[in-house]
């Protein structure tokens, strides 16, 4: 090396001694102002806001809410529960070589994701007006309107939407594994569908788990558009206390209140799901480098 192409340290060591003056990054402190500052406003307008917070907490823990809460977390489960199951259905349906499930496939997920979920859930909750009755022919029949109540409606409406957006997170999951091990599987016999059991979704899973992980959370909020077909969600159950009593704000904070904490706790165990799952994908990078 020569002396132009050493360091200035090398070259003069005094400027060691030289005292180290920190760049003043007057941005950074200008804008954590003003966020503070807009924190403070907002806080103090809900402080000082026509706000009754002994009401606030008084129905924090009213049995309507608490039930509300029940069902919206009931309801999340089994929606996701059926959003999953019919969305590695039609995942698979999607890349089969059969172009009847294909089409069949893709049909299911354009019609679920281009319609608004609202919509979607007015309808099963008046299918009665198309189908009276339900049932298969010679073995049983009910009344419509008597099997497809707020419930179920929602149920239908969320987990069938679901099942559309979670087939594209597993097809790409699916397709993030290396088509060599599917070739591999093929040379010693293995079927499709167990290769797929047994190789292709346990490795997909890194892919998978956090978008789904975050649906999860999302489910939790999607339940209030419940509140329009008459399922006794958190929302639902706040709007009928505050039709009584008037205080729409206060019910409304405390519907919030408890969507921030549901969300919050799903939140940290998408974190720890993610970190889980990113393991393998550190150490196959530790591995490749």
């Amino acid at each position: 090396m020569t002396s132009s192409q050493m360091p200035a340290t090398a070259l003069d060591p005094t400027i060691l001694s030289l005292p180290r003056v920190g760049r003043l990054h007057l941005g950074r402190w200008v804008s954590a102002t003003l966020v503070l500052l807009a924190l403070a406003l907002v806080v103090k307008a809900f402080a000082e806001g026509d706000i009754a917070w002994k009401v606030v907490g008084q129905f924090f823990t009213a049995p309507a809410i608490l039930g509300g809460l029940v069902n919206t977390v009931i309801m999340t489960v089994c929606a996701m529960v059926l959003g999953i199951a019919l969305g590695v259905l039609f995942a698979i349906m999607a890349m089969s070589p059969n172009a009847v499930m294909r089409g069949s496939a893709a049909f299911y997920i354009w019609f679920f994701r281009g319609t608004p979920l609202i919509l979607q859930l007015l309808i099963w909750f008046n299918l009665a007006l198309v189908f009276p009755t339900i049932g298969i022919p010679g073995l049983f029949s009910a009344r419509t309107i008597d099997l497809i109540g707020p419930f179920m409606a929602t149920l239908l409406g969320l987990g069938i939407n679901q099942g559309a957006y979670t087939a594209e997170v597993v097809r790409s999951g699916i397709l993030s594994v290396d088509h060599g091990q599917v070739e591999a599987a093929k040379a010693i016999g293995m079927t499709r569908l167990t290769t797929l059991r047994r190789i292709v979704l346990p490795q997909s899973m890194r892919v998978i788990i956090p978008p789904v992980g975050n649906e999860v959370v999302s489910m939790v909020k999607l339940t209030s558009i419940a509140s329009v077909i008459q399922f006794s969600e958190i929302l639902r159950n706040a709007q009928t206390i505050y039709y009584a009593n008037a205080r729409v704000i206060e019910l409304l904070i405390v519907a919030a209140g408890w969507y921030l904490i549901v969300v919050s706790i799903l939140s940290l165990g998408q974190v720890v799901l993610e970190r889980h799952f990113a393991k393998g994908r550190a150490g196959a990078g530790a591995r490749n480098g």
